[in-house]
């Protein structure tokens, strides 16, 4: 499977070679951004910096264990496609840390990690995406390792959370779970808290992001995790809309008709990990939706904002995200390489753009020295928040290094 994915993604790229940045500049990305989360992104303890606040010259955490996570599979391609063991000795420093957010003193969450949120809601709870979007660097770590300690955390919270946040009968997994009183929120959200009269679309998601029961079957064999991977799969493609996203659950705004830069990519990326696992079309097809949308939203220089909207409103041009670019790029990626030959012209644009769109190594800010650009700008109590995210090179890694190494 592997090889033909690649005979066709180099069939498909070689229709669009023109439009290649040359190997030498991404690899030269790669190095830079790869220094970059190595020397800065990662902390003295091995967890992500997160945001930093280009106004106030500060850093602030913000769901650091998903952002560790990415940083961690980021650093783990990066070796993969150049061999350089200080990428790697830093996605294990990064995995170190992830070890320590295991749950050790509460018997009621017995093999669960404390995932918590840590922006609006707090530090008091548990979110399912906070785990489930950290967990694909954290099963490679085990695989290129091959220490099982990073992927057995990982499975053990899977399991927690397939035994009390799962809901099959309606295809979902619930949010969020308080360490406080150590039940799930089945009834209210905080992440609703100015809505009333909570539905239960509004305390669950599919939450297929990162594909966790899909890694915890392939690691540890328990076919619940699969028929749970398959179910919630299921239940995206019954949920999808005509543009191919989820514009019913959150970050989605249907009101405003705002989509999330990373969120339906997520989830059509999970899809194409059914497809592998089952062979079935229908999840590669509904995969090829949602990236038709995020082709459409991409400028012909390949630039992406971070809000964007189904409702023929223009994309806010006040945030740039790299982290879109990049995730897009990987989808779009592998669907080329099972035939999709429309997306090549997408990812080509992403390459370029990675390649361009990046901070320079002797910027007079050491913060940013190496980093892709994934600016974004908020309000908080008359303050402008004007943040330079690590996201924009955790995924910029992912897709530069798959690119480069297909490149080769």
């Amino acid at each position: 499977m592997k090889k033909t994915f690649l005979l066709l993604l180099l069939t498909a790229a070689s229709l669009h070679a023109a439009a290649r940045p040359s190997k030498e500049a991404v690899r030269r990305a790669i190095d830079e951004c790869a220094a970059y989360a190595v020397n800065v992104l990662l902390d003295e303890t091995g967890k992500s910096r997160c945001d930093y606040n280009l106004t106030r010259g500060e850093w602030y955490p913000y769901e650091e264990p998903w952002h560790t996570g990415q940083i961690v599979l980021g650093l783990l391609e990066a070796y993969k496609a150049t061999g350089d063991e200080r990428y790697l000795a830093g996605a294990v420093r990064g995995g170190e840390w992830w070890l320590t957010l295991e749950i050790k003193d509460d018997p009621r969450f017995e093999g669960m990690v404390g995932a918590t949120h840590g922006d609006v809601i707090g530090n008091d709870q548990i979110v399912f995406a906070t785990v489930s979007d950290g967990t694909p660097g954290i099963y490679e770590l085990s695989r290129v390792t091959g220490d099982r300690r990073y992927a057995a955390l990982a499975t053990s919270s899977a399991a927690w959370m397939l035994e009390h946040m799962y809901y099959p009968e309606k295809g979902v997994c619930y949010d969020l779970a308080d360490l406080k009183t150590g039940e799930v929120l089945k009834l209210d959200s905080p992440f609703h808290r100015n809505k009333p009269d909570q539905t239960l679309f509004d305390v669950s998601r599919p939450n297929t992001e990162g594909s966790l029961f899909k890694d915890a079957y392939e690691f540890g064999g328990d076919r619940r995790f699969r028929d749970a991977h398959i179910l919630l799969c299921d239940a995206l493609v019954g949920y999808q809309d005509e543009h191919g996203l989820w514009m019913r659950f959150m970050p989605n705004h249907a009101s405003e008709g705002s989509y999330h830069p990373r969120f339906n990519l997520w989830y059509a990326e999970s899809l194409l990990e059914c497809y592998d696992l089952t062979g079935d079309r229908k999840y590669l097809e509904a995969a090829a939706r949602t990236a038709r949308t995020y082709a459409a939203a991409q400028r012909t220089d390949g630039t992406m904002f971070y809000d964007n909207y189904i409702n023929g409103r223009p994309s806010d041009k006040g945030s740039v995200c790299g982290s879109e670019v990049a995730l897009a790029g990987i989808l779009w990626m592998r669907l080329a390489g099972y035939g999709f030959e429309e997306f090549v012209p997408h990812y080509e644009r992403s390459a370029e753009w990675l390649v361009k769109n990046r901070f320079a190594t002797d910027h007079p800010d050491p913060n940013l020295r190496g980093a892709v650009v994934n600016t974004r700008m908020r309000f908080r109590k008359g303050e402008m928040w004007m943040t330079q995210r690590d996201v924009g090179t955790s995924f910029g890694l992912r897709f530069l290094s798959i690119y480069y190494r297909n490149m080769q």
